[in-house]
């Protein structure tokens, strides 16, 4: 007897931005890591900086993605973690505000250069460092838009690029 198996009936993949406040102490950041790679969870972008010095507070920006159910498990997990205040998944709690900065290197002359001027500046891109063979641009936006911006530098001459990861913030007067 043939047994079909339902693709269909699988968990959908979402893909969610986690905001976490936590003590600014060595080691923090290595223990949310760890909880990752501990269990195959896998990030895809991370951004941490501290927020309040007076009383030593980081906040971890992680965007990761899984089933549902994972999802919940690693905001679970997160929040059992010792130096951890607070754990909030700005997707789910509404409209978010998301934000990453790239620096883009790219080479070139003549019909390449011009090209990736006007291109340039159609994204709001600025150029932030330039010689008469290369341009570095600095772009800021969705990740989305980072990543058109990207994919139409290659052929323009696109060396190096640099991205911090994501940031992103609530909308609406309610903080962290």
């Amino acid at each position: 007897m043939a047994y079909m198996i339902d693709n269909d009936s699988k968990p959908p993949i979402e893909r969610r931005t986690i905001a976490v406040l936590v003590d600014n102490e060595p080691g923090v950041l290595a223990r949310v890591i760890g909880l990752f790679s501990g269990r195959g969870y896998n990030i895809e972008s991370l951004t941490v900086t501290e927020v309040d010095p007076a009383v030593h507070l980081s906040r971890i920006t992680i965007v990761t993605s899984g089933t549902p159910q994972v999802l919940e498990q690693i905001k679970a997990q997160l929040d059992r973690l010792v130096p951890v205040h607070r754990v909030s998944d700005l997707t789910r709690q509404g409209p978010h505000v998301p934000r990453e900065l790239a620096l883009v290197k790219v080479v070139g002359s003549g019909e390449k250069r011009v090209e990736a001027l006007r291109i340039a500046d159609i994204f709001r891109a600025r150029a932030v460092d330039s010689s008469h063979e290369h341009f570095t641009f600095e772009i800021a936006g969705d990740s989305g838009k980072l990543n058109a911006f990207v994919e139409l530098m290659r052929p323009l001459g696109m060396v190096d690029v640099s991205r911090t990861g994501v940031v992103a913030i609530a909308r609406g007067p309610k903080g962290l």
